[in-house]
């Protein structure tokens, strides 16, 4: 006999046995990540019904602690912004077109922005006018509707009112708070290209110079919940989570992907939310926690084909509106949220069926490829 008696003749089989584990355990993130088959539209739509749950408390009148506060009101769409900052990081680099690029962006955005803003200022708006005992006709007879379309078409929000509605809430004068996030975002999309082009975003060392600047911005800026944030501070707070996005993917093949990490992760965002500003801190362990779970989880039920997040992001709060001028805003928050939550995914799935998955088919024809769900990307 050979080998050492003490060691049970079936161990060197089980010991080959345990190391397909044993590696699956200590892959990177760079290893670890499908971009044909991830969770993360999973996680984006959690995302976007975090904000609607968010946006129940100021548009129903109510207010929360501090700390549940900045979770609440930030974490949502900072969690869209490091993933964008980590997909779109991914796209430029993989395809350094400036013209395919931004055919590749507004395809994206613009087509479902562009209904959004139709369906509320033409029927949703009237609707609420409508309940409110108005004349739905003489708002539809305006130039209020038209005007909300062709000044919001182009990213930048500079109506947020159709005809000086809704009035009578806890939030008169608004239809849909969510929008104003896509101009930073389109301000993202820009610097990727800016800086692909001059090459420095193929650099090693810019990246994390530019994330220091940026928490440094922040630091400076003073992000402060009590009143509106200025430009400066908006900027800061999406520069920030964009590119700890962006840094994850340039460290993909260094960055374990791990559940403990994971944990830890989460750990650290919750106790930074008691900072004045937890991205300071926290930035970079919320994106890890995002876009490392969207890796790991395996479950093909969480992996969605359809990515029904941007629509659900956009719709929710002119449909919360509407509820509250219907007088539901009364109701316990957690059940005003999943009745929206409820009212929103039919628009969110018009939305992702009828206008933003035809305008990224066409997308793909424009690169002579077939359109693969997997790969499509959202925006906060």
């Amino acid at each position: 006999m050979s080998g050492n008696p003490e060691v049970p003749s079936g161990s060197t089989k089980l010991a080959n046995a345990d190391r397909p584990d044993r590696r699956r355990r200590s892959r990177t993130l760079g290893q670890a990540f499908d971009p044909r088959a991830n969770a993360l539209n999973s996680f984006r739509l959690a995302l976007a019904t975090a904000v609607i749950l968010w946006h129940t408390f100021p548009l129903t009148g109510r207010h929360l602690p501090f700390a549940v506060h900045q979770l609440f009101s930030q974490a949502w769409v900072d969690g869209f912004f490091a993933v964008s900052g980590f997909l779109i990081t991914s796209s430029w680099l993989s395809r350094p077109r400036l013209g395919a690029y931004f055919a590749a962006r507004a395809l994206r955005i613009l087509p479902g922005l562009w209904v959004c803003l139709a369906i509320t200022a033409f029927a949703i708006a009237p609707i609420g006018v409508a309940i409110q005992g108005g004349s739905a006709a003489r708002l539809l007879l305006s130039t209020a509707p038209i005007g909300y379309v062709v000044k919001n078409s182009a990213i930048w929000i500079f109506q947020v009112d159709i005809g000086g509605t809704p009035r009578g809430i806890p939030d008169p004068g608004m239809w849909n708070g969510s929008l104003w996030t896509l101009q930073y975002e389109v301000l993202c999309y820009i610097a990727v290209a800016g800086l692909g082009l001059v090459g420095l975003l193929g650099r090693r060392w810019f990246l994390p110079t530019a994330m220091a600047l940026a928490v440094t911005w922040a630091a400076l800026a003073s992000y402060t919940l009590n009143g509106v944030p200025t430009v400066a501070q908006n900027g800061a707070r999406f520069a920030v989570m964009f590119l700890a996005g962006a840094l994850l993917h340039q460290f993909r093949d260094l960055i374990p992907a791990r559940w403990s990490l994971v944990a830890v992760s989460v750990a650290v965002v919750l106790v930074a939310t008691l900072l004045p500003d937890y991205r300071l801190v926290a930035a970079i362990p919320l994106a890890y926690a995002i876009i490392v779970s969207g890796a790991l989880i395996d479950n093909k039920r969480f992996r969605l084909r359809n990515d029904l997040s941007y629509g659900v992001y956009i719709y929710a709060c002119p449909i919360q509106q509407l509820l509250v001028i219907c007088g539901l805003g009364i109701l316990n928050p957690i059940v005003f949220t999943i009745i929206a939550a409820v009212a929103t995914l039919p628009f969110a799935a018009m939305s992702w069926f009828l206008v933003e998955k035809p305008a990224m088919a066409l997308k793909a024809r424009l690169r002579g490829k077939r359109v693969r769900p997997g790969l499509t990307t959202s925006v906060p």
